[in-house]
């Protein structure tokens, strides 16, 4: 959804949570990784227009904030869907399937014979059922590979059928509940709590946070009186580096 020719999507809500995130920095510069997120919360992506409407909000150049929403893959330049769905096809989530989980759902997601690529988005961008995909590269989770994330909230140790079932219950409009982490939302409500702003904060802490697989050294310790050697009281002196002749 786009605002009217000649208007601005960034409303009187936007603004005044825009003052509240700089408030949260000594700093204005440093309020430009959550404002970047709120703009997407806004747009469903971070246009030229959010560019500019960051670049005002902390007396920066446009290039400045450019170069930040560029960095980092977390910014997207073209419209979201409803959903983000990333497929981790780093090494370990790869060679235990990462990569055909990807192929399949683009495939099952393209049109006309051709899959959809990297950050492509099935159906129109921000309108329910539509997904976009990308291909990410470590999402810290190799004990429960391969991996997909929706909106950020992990989906563990997927197969080909178990994700293709995934994004056939998005497309319906469910949201089935994430293995760890808080209830699904969508990709927009997802930015605005990056952004630092909870819809319903309760929801969010009560989904599980942890799983054996993850406890599971923390446990063979305890029942095996394993413990991390101390530290000495004093630790050893660095040596001194050579003076440049």
């Amino acid at each position: 959804m786009t605002a009217p020719e000649g208007s601005s999507p960034f409303d009187e809500v936007t603004r005044q949570r825009t003052k509240e995130i700089i408030a949260r920095y000594p700093q204005p510069r440093s309020a430009l990784l959550p404002l970047l997120h709120l703009v997407q919360s806004v747009e469903g992506h971070v246009s030229q227009e959010g560019i500019r409407y960051c670049a005002e909000a902390l007396d920066l150049t446009t290039a400045e904030v450019s170069a930040v929403a560029t960095f980092y893959t977390m910014y997207k330049r073209t419209p979201c869907g409803e959903h983000l769905v990333s497929v981790c096809t780093n090494t370990l989530c790869a060679a235990l399937g990462g990569d055909a989980i990807f192929e399949r759902i683009a495939e099952k997601l393209g049109e006309d014979g051709k899959p959809l690529g990297h950050e492509e988005t099935a159906g129109e961008p921000g309108t329910p059922g539509s997904i976009t995909i990308e291909r990410a590269e470590c999402l810290a989770a190799c004990d429960f590979a391969p991996v997909i994330q929706v909106n950020y909230e992990y989906f563990d140790n997927q197969t080909v059928e178990s994700a293709e079932q995934l994004v056939d219950a998005l497309r319906r409009g469910e949201k089935p509940a994430p293995t760890r982490g808080a209830p699904l939302t969508d990709f927009r409500t997802a930015e605005l709590e990056l952004a630092g702003f909870h819809p319903d904060l309760a929801a969010s802490v009560e989904g599980p946070s942890a799983a054996p697989e993850t406890l599971r050294g923390v446990e063979l310790a305890a029942e095996r009186g394993w413990a991390a050697p101390a530290l000495p009281d004093e630790m050893p002196a660095f040596p001194a580096l050579p003076e440049k002749s």
